[in-house]
C-alpha cells in the first residue's frame, strides 16, 4: 500500500475537558498517514490518481472550525472518518498531539488506525 503523509499539521482549536482549556484555543498537532486506494499516481504522475493532500488539509481545517472537542480521541476519530468517507482512503492512521498543556509534559495525545491496510 502506498501511504501519503501529513506531519506536524498544526491547528488552533478549543479542545479539552477542563474549564481553563475551553477558554482559549490551543495548538493541536495532527500527523496523518493516509493509505491510497491504488498506486496509479506512481505511473501517471497525475494528482487525479492520488488523494490531494491540500484538499485533505483544507477539509480538515473546515470541519474542525465548525466544532469543539472534549477529547483527543474524538478529534482523531472525526479526522479519520472525514478522510475515509470523503477521500476514499482504505486506511488511515491519525495521531493527535496537544502541546505543552500539562506542566512537565511536552506532548500528549493519541494515535488511532481505521480501515484496512491492503
Amino acid at each position: 500500500m502506498d501511504t501519503l503523509f501529513l506531519r506536524d499539521f498544526r491547528l488552533q482549536m478549543i479542545i479539552g475537558i477542563y474549564e481553563w482549556e475551553r477558554k482559549v484555543p490551543q495548538t493541536v498537532q495532527l500527523d496523518l498517514e493516509i493509505g491510497l486506494p491504488h498506486s496509479r499516481a506512481c505511473q501517471t504522475d497525475d494528482v487525479a490518481d492520488s488523494i490531494n493532500y491540500a484538499d485533505v488539509a483544507q477539509r480538515i481545517r473546515d470541519t474542525i472550525a465548525q466544532r469543539d472537542f472534549n477529547l483527543v480521541e474524538a478529534l482523531a476519530e472525526h479526522v479519520a472518518q472525514v478522510v475515509l468517507t470523503e477521500f476514499g482512503s482504505p486506511w488511515i492512521k491519525v495521531c493527535v498531539t496537544k502541546l505543552a498543556v500539562v506542566r512537565g509534559i511536552k506532548q500528549l495525545g493519541i494515535c488511532i488506525e481505521r480501515g484496512q491496510k491492503t
